[in-house]
């Protein structure tokens, strides 16, 4: 992460992509500056990676993120799941599963959940043919 010239003093911005390991996934983390964006295979491996992370060190990545102008998303199959830092804005689903300040995207998991599903089918049935 780089500072600014010409920024508020406060806000960060990333200009790598890098490769992490995440509860045992591979996962890509692109940037856009003040964005960073956590590309998972798979939507259950978003799930292992986010139940690895203890809530305390989520809320302090949260923070670290807001304070620096940044935002995390958790992605799968080009889907965001989950919204960590700056404009992050956790609702009930999030804190009645207990995973506040995050924010949870229903629609973005169901829908990479189904597209996994469906990619697989497709494989299974040309596999069959």
């Amino acid at each position: 992460m780089t500072d600014t010239t010409d920024a508020d003093p406060g806000q960060l911005t990333v200009s790598t992509d890098l490769t992490l390991t995440v509860a045992g996934t591979e996962a890509e983390l692109r940037s856009t500056g003040e964005r960073l964006f956590l590309e998972f295979p798979s939507a259950a491996s978003v799930w292992r990676a986010f139940r690895s992370f203890p809530s305390t060190e989520r809320r302090r990545l949260h923070e670290a993120l807001t304070a620096g102008n940044l935002a995390l998303e958790l992605r799968a199959r080009h889907r965001t799941i989950a919204v960590l830092g700056a404009g992050a804005s956790s609702g009930p689903v999030a804190r009645r599963f207990g995973v506040d300040p995050v924010e949870l995207r229903l629609c973005g998991a169901v829908s990479a959940a189904w597209e996994g599903f469906t990619a697989t089918a497709g494989a299974v049935r040309r596999w069959l043919v």
